[in-house]
């Protein structure tokens, strides 16, 4: 039986929310920029936290707090993944989780490989940790994008330490194959560095890709490989603090155990409450509502684009609910995030902070009630006729 779609919160509901997607820009601009979603919170999630205001229970985090052995069962459940629950470590957030491990990992001065165009932190991330950022480009292949594992390859080779991986990947939502991640884990080890795989779009995986956990391919992937993830993204739970830190290995097990203990403690018990609800089986027939929706939503985007802007360059995501979108065509400069939120009233996110692949491009967040999606893409092909005669403009598809 299939599960019924989840529906959007009415937008003057939406509207009362504080988060940086709604406070952020006046309201006659329809937010599409961050990655927060629209909906509301999965009902485990709202009784867990309305329990605990109820009796004050707002103090530190616990040293058990169920996180770990909550994301177990959610990782066999949903990935077929057996995680080892002393494997799991938490802290505040994916971000915070990344930066500790590259400074456990790498030494200052060493380069960590990233795959642009990618997540802006990425880039930071690397900096705070005291090393440099070597950019190997995602592979266009025509029909999706892939790793350049040759280019991964040459640069451990000459030297880089460790491979920051998206996976899926944000903003392409390209999920990384089997076929793909395996290699990598191989030339990983055959230069004795680490890859740690950001794996927070993995819970949002499109039924027609699924989502292979990195340190599930291979012993190779388990012996070079830290993953680190949160229900944060899914359930909408970014403000709460709380992802957690995988290993499959006693050695990178090893490693975890010895970050400071102020690493764990940075979690939110909201965001430890909230996790745990959100990972149980509870909360299982929310998330197949949400993929319902954003399958329902990649594909009108589809034809909304087709529609509406049929010189934009897009693809299906196959997870997540974040669209790349390449919109040079419409002569809107290398940054057109600018020009689309003063001319239609939409605010996407800007592509060249993704990196230089990203010029001429935007991202779009498409978690929200179709209506307002509809909306969105209708006021921003009003803009582009009012910026450019028609007769350039020719068909071209978009749904690839």
């Amino acid at each position: 039986m299939n599960t019924p779609p989840l529906d959007a919160l009415p937008l003057e509901t939406l509207r009362r929310r504080s988060s940086t997607k709604w406070r952020s820009y006046p309201h006659d601009v329809i937010p599409m920029f961050v990655a927060e979603t629209d909906f509301a919170l999965a009902e485990p999630i709202t009784r867990a936290l309305h329990e605990a205001v109820e009796i004050g229970d707002t103090g530190y985090t616990p040293p058990q707090p169920g996180v770990a052995e909550a994301f177990v069962g959610f990782a066999r459940r949903r990935w077929g993944w057996d995680v080892q629950p002393e494997r799991v470590r938490w802290t505040g957030d994916v971000m915070m989780g990344v930066v500790e491990l590259l400074r456990a990992t790498v030494n200052p001065g060493d380069r960590v490989v990233v795959n642009p165009p990618v997540y802006p932190p990425f880039f930071d991330t690397v900096a705070e940790a005291g090393a440099v950022v070597e950019e190997v480009p995602l592979r266009d292949t025509g029909a999706g994008w892939e790793l350049d594992l040759a280019g991964i390859e040459a640069a451990l080779a000459t030297g880089a330490r460790a491979v920051l991986l998206c996976n899926p990947h944000n903003p392409t939502g390209t999920v990384h194959s089997r076929d793909s991640l395996r290699p990598l884990a191989d030339v990983a080890a055959r230069y004795g560095a680490v890859v740690i795989s950001d794996e927070i779009h993995g819970p949002l995986a499109a039924a027609d890709t699924p989502f292979t956990p990195f340190l599930s391919v291979s012993t190779a992937a388990a012996a070079v490989g830290y993953a680190v993830t949160s229900a944060s993204k899914a359930y909408n739970l970014a403000g709460l603090k709380c992802a957690v830190m995988v290993t499959a290995s006693d050695a990178t097990t090893v490693t975890v155990r010895a970050l400071p203990w102020e690493v764990e403690w940075r979690t939110g018990l909201f965001g430890a409450l909230s996790s745990v609800a959100a990972f149980s089986t509870d909360s299982d027939a929310w998330l197949d509502g949400l993929l319902a929706r954003l399958e329902l939503n990649r594909r009108l985007l589809a034809d909304l684009l087709a529609e509406y802007l049929p010189r934009a360059r897009y693809r299906m995501p196959q997870a997540g609910f974040l669209a790349w979108i390449d919109v040079s065509d419409y002569g809107w400069g290398d940054d057109p995030a600018d020009r689309v939120r003063e001319g239609a009233g939409v605010a996407l996110h800007h592509g060249p902070f993704f990196g230089t692949q990203g010029i001429g491009h935007v991202r779009l967040n498409f978690g929200c009630g179709p209506d307002v999606l509809r909306e969105a893409v209708e006021r921003i092909g009003a803009f582009a006729r009012a910026t450019a005669p028609l007769a350039q403009v020719s068909e071209r598809p978009t749904r690839q």
